[in-house]
């Protein structure tokens, strides 16, 4: 199983002091030095996400990191016309169609794929004909994962947010769930990835979940490097998911 590093909360440190001063030399931290950190500590892609709001990763973030990491690029991004432009000009290895709003601190939810099939599809296409491989972030629900596979997407993240904060038997059905999900993507020939509030307490429980590829992984790698450095706390994440049954 492979690790993508989100280190889209480490322009957010630096975007809570630096927003207002973008060419300040004093500007950290820095995204493309944790990029490079994740990559000496074994991560096997970067993903960041380039907000329309420009939250935290900005479009010169995304060129550096594209420009200056080896390592794949993951870009995730809402299903617009800007951001399309964005990656068909920064051309990542990876693009993962996810929903986005304004009010919303992080990503909340899957993308509804199967009630924006066309506008979806078309998006995955215009990628694909670029030479990017497309993820789509969904709920872990039968319908969203046959309509991704409908639109010829190569991949789905299975969305954990939901798995992540349950208890009890809450816990079991969000585990049976993603297993349901990941069976279902496996066999309609869908690489299947997940992410969202996985970390370094729960990642085990997915040990149960049949078919992950890669994990996808960011706030707990952020949090945990202010205590053990970056590259540590990437190196812990990716110890952990040695456990996870071979496919």
């Amino acid at each position: 199983m492979l690790l993508g590093v989100n280190i889209d909360h480490v322009a957010t440190l630096r975007q809570a002091r630096y927003a207002l001063l973008p060419d300040s030399p004093n500007a950290e931290p820095s995204p493309l030095r944790a990029a490079l950190d994740a990559m000496a500590a074994g991560a096997d892609s970067i993903t960041i996400h380039v907000r329309g709001d420009r939250r935290h990763m900005q479009d010169r973030d995304a060129v550096e990191i594209r420009k200056s990491c080896p390592l794949p690029l993951n870009l995730e991004m809402g299903v617009t016309t800007e951001m399309t432009a964005i990656a068909l000009d920064l051309k990542p290895e990876f693009a993962c169609l996810v929903p986005e709003t304004r009010e919303e601190v992080t990503t909340e939810g899957g993308l509804d794929v199967a009630g924006r099939a066309v506008e979806v599809t078309a998006c995955v296409k215009t990628l694909q004909a670029a030479g990017i491989r497309v993820s789509l972030f969904i709920d872990p629900d039968p319908e969203q994962v046959r309509a991704s596979a409908a639109t010829g997407a190569e991949m789905v993240e299975l969305h954990t947010g939901c798995f992540a904060n349950a208890v009890g038997a809450d816990l079991e059905a969000e585990i049976a769930r993603l297993t349901e999900a990941a069976r279902i993507g496996h066999e309609a020939g869908l690489q299947v990835n997940a992410g969202h509030g996985i970390n370094y307490g729960n990642l085990h429980l997915l040990y149960a979940v049949p078919h992950l590829a890669e994990l996808n992984i960011g706030h707990s790698i952020v949090a945990r490097a202010m205590r053990v450095g970056f590259e540590t706390a990437v190196r812990e994440m990716k110890a952990l998911m040695e456990g996870y049954p071979s496919a």
